[in-house]
């Protein structure tokens, strides 16, 4: 198969999951959890660069407190089992999004992972936490108005390229694949300004239920399209 360089997941469907079961919702979080671990070591041993998870959204701030609360806790939790494991396996733990608007507890939590792991040279794993896409681009357009407002730069030097250089991790490149699981058809505010000519898969299955098989699935999807990228063929 064709390996993108990029994998971008939208983890869907963990409400959904346990209302099938007539559980709380936050059983279906908590099923969610494996299905992370398998993602990213199925990943890690397929030879992905980067791997992107929407882990927690800004929208997601509007959810009921005690379910709020819950997903703050399950991260801390997961960052700190989680991490010893990931360090094994060469995995780097990067974070993405308005990282200052997680508890305190979380963040120390948060920079104790990326710290461990920084030395790692093996898959980029990526949390988008209290992300939102547009929130992103505002955050990247006000970095480069104090830069132009202070004269470091001019407006004519302002283009795409240089725009991205101002985005939450210039590092990270624009995803060749994105995976949305329980078949909505929305982007839900997920990296807007990365996904310009990103591959999209869409899978009826719900998070909880997401393993291996249905990820080689999407890549194997993947493999046989044709990314032009704006241009044509020589069949068009």
């Amino acid at each position: 198969m064709k390996i993108p360089r990029h994998v971008a997941i939208i983890m869907d469907g963990n409400g959904r999951w346990a209302k099938q079961r007539g559980l709380p919702r936050i059983f279906g979080h908590r099923a969610g959890i494996e299905s992370v671990r398998d993602v990213v070591r199925t990943c890690s041993e397929i030879g992905v660069e980067y791997l992107t998870l929407y882990t927690f959204s800004s929208e997601n701030w509007r959810r009921p407190p005690d379910e709020v609360k819950y997903l703050m806790s399950m991260l801390k939790r997961m960052l700190r089992r989680e991490v010893e494991d990931l360090n094994r396996r060469n995995v780097r733990i990067r974070a993405i999004g308005r990282i200052n608007q997680l508890p305190e507890d979380v963040r120390k939590e948060l920079d104790r992972a990326i710290e461990k792991t920084k030395s790692n040279t093996g898959l980029k794993l990526y949390l988008a936490l209290s992300y939102g896409g547009r929130a992103e681009i505002i955050d990247a357009f006000k970095k480069a108005y104090s830069l132009i407002r202070d004269g470091k730069i001019t407006i004519e030097e302002l283009d795409e390229e240089s725009f991205s250089q101002f985005l939450y991790d210039p590092e990270l490149p624009d995803p060749d694949l994105l995976i949305r699981t329980s078949g909505e058809m929305r982007i839900s505010n997920f990296l807007l300004w990365q996904i310009a000519y990103t591959e999209i898969y869409i899978t009826p299955t719900l998070w909880p239920d997401f393993r291996k098989d249905e990820l080689l699935k999407a890549i194997e999807d993947f493999s046989h399209r044709e990314r032009r990228f704006g241009g044509v063929t020589s069949i068009d």
